[in-house]
């Protein structure tokens, strides 16, 4: 019979030579914490990477996972010398673009976090919206209303002109890479022919500021979010006045990013990100909020599994819309059956931040051949009258 002591030895030993505890999946990846308000949020487009730029200048890119304790920082940068506005991966994932309040757009290395190109005083006031065209061009819009499109095989601008009376919120371009558009401050869509290299026309001024603009419905309409809150919906090529306007019940809208042609998700400054249906127009109900704190943007992740925040808490926050391309919104009826468990659904992500939409796939169908095909009719009649 082995002693007391011996036999306290073989029990430490038997636990040292258990198996170490499996790490933690969760359904997001954990909250990223910085130092300053987070301005600017984009995913690269092949790799689990999140970039971010803050008001302090700083850019940062982070590796990101649903294994508790591996989203970490990669690198840093502080080459701004004012706030950082917007930051875009190049659509290979080599480049990283920013725009300043210093007037500055910057072009990284990825992989090294490096400057590789620096056009200084690029605008001639502080810049706050950037678009890539493709991998050569790129455009800018300034707080005065100033839109320019890049060539960067000449390190030029080859389009400089200026018809807003204010900044410049957003830009969106069609798949053609023909038509941009624009928001502004001014409450008006700039449509721009950077083929022909000329300026179009201005759409009908609206009642708030338009903060944000995405093409949806396979190219056939155009959304542009407000300081109403309210979603201005356009035909294309009848940019000069709405075909719809669409009331979310929620303050300023300031982001809007497309999900499938007929949902997308729409941040506001009352800290709630709601998926809205078009066509019905529906707000399918809340994805997740940063509570009491204004959301400066939202962004889809490549494989539209997350989507991620930033806001005035300096978090930036991954929610789950794995399930959200899956949901169909047919008729009034259907949505009014379905409408309690949709508010008890929207109350738990309210209160739990988790994603409420795979319990909605039970009560939706999917759509026919046949009601498609009388959806694409209702939505091709420009004659369809909006309403607030």
């Amino acid at each position: 019979m082995a002693a007391p002591l011996e036999h306290e030895d073989l029990c430490e030993q038997e636990e040292n030579e258990e198996e170490p505890k499996a790490p933690k999946i969760r359904d997001t990846p954990e909250d990223i914490k910085l130092e300053a308000i987070v301005n600017t949020i984009a995913f690269h487009p092949n790799r689990d990477i999140l970039a971010a730029g803050d008001i302090d200048g700083d850019i940062y890119l982070f590796s990101y996972s649903c294994t508790e304790g591996e989203t970490k920082e990669l690198w840093s940068s502080g080459h701004h010398l004012k706030s950082c506005r917007k930051v875009l991966f190049s659509s290979d994932g080599q480049k990283l673009y920013s725009v300043s309040k210093d007037k500055a757009v910057h072009i990284m290395d990825v992989e090294a976090g490096k400057l590789l190109t620096r056009i200084p005083k690029a605008h001639e006031v502080p810049i706050n919206a950037l678009l890539l065209v493709d991998e050569n061009i790129f455009a800018t819009g300034d707080d005065e209303g100033t839109l320019k499109v890049w060539d960067m095989r000449k390190g030029t601008s080859f389009m400089d002109l200026k018809h807003h009376e204010d900044y410049i919120s957003d830009i969106t371009i069609d798949e053609a890479k023909r038509t941009l558009l624009t928001t502004s401050g001014d409450g008006t869509m700039g449509v721009f022919n950077i083929k022909r290299r000329k300026f179009e026309l201005l759409s009908e001024f609206q009642n708030g500021d338009l903060t944000s603009v995405c093409i949806m419905k396979r190219g056939r309409k155009v959304v542009c979010g407000s300081g109403e809150g309210k979603l201005y919906i356009f035909n294309w090529n009848g940019f000069g006045a709405t075909s719809d306007r669409f009331a979310l019940q929620a303050e300023s809208v300031d982001c809007i990013v497309p999900i499938t042609d007929s949902i997308l998700c729409a941040a506001s400054t009352d800290g709630v990100i709601r998926a809205v249906s078009l066509f019905p127009n529906r707000v399918v109900g809340s994805v997740g909020q940063h509570v009491n704190m204004s959301i400066e943007e939202i962004a889809r992740s490549r494989d539209t599994r997350f989507l991620a925040s930033c806001a005035h808490d300096e978090l930036i926050k991954f929610w789950d819309i794995s399930s959200l391309p899956d949901i169909k919104v047919n008729d009034y009826r259907q949505r009014k059956k379905t409408g309690r468990r949709l508010k008890a659904l929207s109350n738990k992500a309210f209160d739990t931040g988790q994603d409420f939409f795979a319990g909605l796939l039970d009560s939706t169908e999917e759509n026919s051949k046949k009601e498609e095909e009388e959806e694409e009719d209702e939505e091709d009649d420009d004659s369809d009258s909006g309403s607030d």
